[in-house]
């Protein structure tokens, strides 16, 4: 049986430039979404925080607002309980690359928060990518791939094609004057990744080699899909 490994912040909230917290988490929508894709595909789903800590979905991704109002709530709020996998995760150190197929990152603000200078998960997504398996990162997960810049500045997946939360979709957050850094900015700085954009909060996946990437929560479903596409491909 295929098997996913999610990796997910742990994080609860998002520092800002000047101290406060905005409350975080994983982004609903961007883990959900792909769960159902996953599971009807008949995958195997498994989870890794930092600590092994349980994650929590931001608290503003289960309100009507941003779930098509409050039956859409509702629905997000039952595949929440649903996904119990989700909610009992091993430590990122215990993961080993050769039991999973595939990994994915949710995106949110938490992952800015604990996942961009996370060793473990630096040596987890390192050694994803060498093993040749593919691996997929949705709006603001990117920011893991952060934490794989060495002393030297240098990164396996510097000059990959990819996408990640705009700093416009930021801009339209009402987040971007406040916080430390920009994804996009530090992804094309730091990371020296040929980042792609596409329009706001419309879908977009972009495919480099075994990365995969979503710029946006439209985006995490198509990415999902195009993830059981390459995993469905025979092996050479």
């Amino acid at each position: 049986m295929t098997k996913i490994l999610y990796l997910i912040t742990a994080a609860t909230h998002w520092t800002l430039a000047d101290g406060t917290g905005q409350p975080a988490g994983y982004w609903a929508e961007e883990a959900l979404g792909p769960y159902e894709v996953f599971t009807n595909a008949g995958y195997e789903i498994a989870a890794a925080t930092p600590g092994g800590v349980p994650p929590t979905a931001d608290p503003a991704s289960l309100t009507p607002e941003f779930t098509g109002g409050p039956e859409g709530a509702e629905r997000m709020k039952a595949a929440l309980r649903d996904a119990t996998e989700l909610a009992h995760p091993m430590r990122i150190e215990d993961v080993r690359v050769d039991d999973y197929d595939a990994v994915f990152v949710p995106g949110g603000w938490g992952p800015m928060e604990d996942l961009p200078d996370n060793a473990e998960s630096a040596r987890l997504l390192t050694g994803w990518l060498a093993s040749g398996k593919p691996l997929a990162l949705v709006c603001h997960g990117p920011a893991a791939l952060l934490a794989t810049v060495d002393g030297a500045g240098r990164s396996p997946f510097a000059g990959y094609r990819l996408t990640a939360l705009s700093n416009a979709e930021e801009k339209l957050n009402g987040l971007a004057d406040r916080a430390k850094w920009l994804l996009q900015d530090r992804l094309v700085g730091d990371l020296g990744a040929d980042y792609r954009e596409g329009d706001p909060f419309a879908p977009h996946v972009e495919v480099d080699r075994t990365l995969h990437t979503g710029q946006n929560p439209a985006s995490a479903v198509p990415l999902a899909h195009r993830l059981v596409k390459t995993l469905s491909r025979p092996s050479t």
